[in-house]
C-alpha cells in the first residue's frame, strides 16, 4: 500500500466567516437513535447545542435530514425530529437528496454504533456500515458530486469492508474521516509522543468488551504511536492472549509489567492495593501488536479492576516512562463527544479531513485480526494487509475543562 500522506488542514479566516454565514446542511444516517446512544450524543448536538441542553455553543452544522435503520421502542428520533422540524426519511437516498433527485446536503454523518444486529464469528457486532456507505456513494455517483463523510468509530467490523470503504473514498476523492472519540480527549497529565521519539514499547489498559471498547483502546494507542519518529510504519503481526496466558505473558516479558503499572497508576479510580491483580481480574485479555519498526503495543482489558483508559510508553533512547489517563466525561453532556464533533464540524466546513482516516483503517483491521487470534486460541496472526505507512500532522491540544456533569438519566 506504501506510504500514505494524511494531512491536517487549518481553517482559514474566510472559511470561518463563510461558516458563520451558512451552516453546512448535514444529513445523519444512523442505525438506532435512543437516549445516550452515539446518535444522541453526536447528532443531538446539532439540535440541542454542544451541551445538549440548548444553552451551549451552536455547531455550524444544520441537521436537515435523518435516516434511522432501526426504530427501537426507546427511540427518541421521532420526538426530536418533530420538535426541531427535521424530516425523517425512509431511505438514505431521500436523506441526501431532500426530494430534489440529486445530492442536496453539504455533509454526511454516518453513526452506526447501536441497534439490534447479528454478531460475527469473532463476536463483533455487524453494523451495516458498508451497506449504508454504499447507499451514500450511489447518490454521489448519480449526482456527480461528493461531500465530506464522517463514520463513527471503526470503518467496519471486518477488514474486507473497511478496506472497500477506504478505497472507494480514495477513488472518488470523498473527504472521509472516522474513528473513536478518545484521541481528542483530555489527558491527565497532558502528555504526548514527540516527533523525535523513537518509541520502544507502549502498554495501555482498557475495560468492557473487546469489540466496542477494545477498539477505543487501539485508537488511543495509535493516535500516540503515529507521531513517533519516522511516522507510522504499519503492523506486521498481532496476537490475543486470554485468562492465565495474560499473566504468563507478563512473566515472559511479552509486555512490560512496569509500563502496565505506570498506566494503572494514572487511573482516577485506583486498583485496590490489598489484592493481586490476578485475583481481581478473573478473565483478562491482552492484545499485542508488532510494528514494522520494532515498536510493540500491548492493550490489557482488565474488567473488575479497570473502568477507564490509560497508557504508558518508553522510547529507545530514554529509559524513563511517560504515562497519562485519557479522561472521558461519563455523564451528560458527555463532552468528549463534543470534542469529537468539533473535528467533524471542521471537516464539513473545510472539506478536508482533520485527522487521518488511515489511523482508523489500521485500527479496524487490527481489531479484526486480533479477534481472529482470540478465536483461534491465541495464535499469532501475520498482517501483511496492515503493513502500510502514513504520516499525520494532526496535533492534539488539551481541551478546555468540560462543563459540570448532569445525571445519566434514562428516558
Amino acid at each position: 500500500m506504501g506510504m500514505i500522506l494524511a494531512t491536517t488542514h487549518v481553517m482559514t479566516a474566510s472559511a470561518q466567516s463563510s461558516a458563520k454565514e451558512a451552516p453546512r446542511k448535514t444529513a445523519a444516517i444512523v442505525t438506532a437513535y435512543y437516549h445516550n446512544s452515539h446518535a444522541d450524543v453526536l447528532v443531538s448536538r446539532l439540535l440541542q447545542t454542544q451541551t445538549l441542553d440548548g444553552k451551549g455553543e451552536t455547531p455550524q452544522l444544520a441537521l436537515v435530514s435523518l435516516y434511522t435503520d432501526q426504530v427501537p421502542t426507546t427511540d427518541i428520533s421521532r420526538k426530536l425530529a418533530a420538535e426541531y422540524h427535521v424530516p425523517i426519511c425512509k431511505t438514505v437516498e431521500d436523506a441526501l437528496t431532500l426530494g430534489t433527485g440529486k445530492l442536496a446536503v453539504d455533509g454526511v454523518m454516518l453513526v452506526a454504533e447501536h441497534g439490534d444486529y447479528p454478531r460475527s464469528e469473532t463476536t463483533q457486532i455487524q453494523y451495516p456500515k458498508r451497506r449504508l456507505f454504499e447507499q451514500v456513494v450511489k447518490v454521489f455517483e448519480k449526482s456527480n458530486r461528493v461531500v465530506p463523510v464522517f463514520i463513527d468509530k471503526h470503518l467496519s467490523d471486518n477488514w474486507e469492508d473497511a478496506k472497500w470503504i477506504y478505497d472507494t473514498a480514495q477513488r472518488m476523492k470523498i473527504p472521509l474521516m472516522a474513528g473513536s472519540s478518545l484521541p481528542t480527549l483530555w489527558r491527565r497529565p497532558a502528555a504526548d509522543v514527540k516527533p523525535d521519539d523513537e518509541l520502544k514499547e507502549m502498554v495501555a489498559v482498557s475495560y468492557h468488551t473487546l469489540d466496542a471498547y477494545g477498539f477505543h483502546a487501539l485508537e488511543m494507542a495509535q493516535c500516540l504511536a503515529e507521531h513517533r519518529h519516522g511516522g507510522e510504519t504499519g503492523i506486521v503481526a498481532v496476537q490475543c492472549f486470554s485468562d492465565d496466558a495474560v499473566w504468563k505473558a507478563g512473566e515472559k516479558k511479552v509486555y512490560s509489567v512496569e509500563l502496565m503499572q505506570a498506566a494503572l497508576s494514572r487511573l482516577g479510580r485506583p486498583v485496590p492495593a490489598d489484592k493481586k491483580l490476578s485475583e481481581i481480574v478473573p478473565h483478562p485479555d491482552l492484545f499485542v501488536l508488532e510494528y514494522a519498526d520494532g515498536l510493540r503495543v500491548s492493550v490489557l482489558t482488565l474488567n473488575g479492576a479497570v473502568g477507564e483508559w490509560s497508557v504508558a510508553w518508553r522510547t529507545k533512547k530514554n529509559p524513563s516512562v511517560e504515562s497519562t489517563l485519557f479522561y472521558t466525561q461519563e455523564a451528560r453532556p458527555f463532552m468528549h463527544f463534543g470534542l469529537q464533533l468539533k473535528g467533524i464540524e471542521k471537516m464539513m466546513l473545510t472539506g478536508k479531513a482533520v485527522w487521518p482516516v488511515e489511523r482508523t483503517l489500521m485500527t479496524s483491521g487490527a481489531l479484526d485480526a486480533l479477534l481472529v487470534s482470540k478465536k483461534q486460541g491465541g495464535k499469532r496472526i501475520e498482517t501483511p494487509q496492515l503493513k502500510f505507512g502514513y504520516e499525520s500532522d494532526w496535533k492534539w491540544q488539551q481541551p478546555p475543562a468540560p462543563p459540570p456533569d448532569r445525571p445519566i438519566d434514562a428516558q
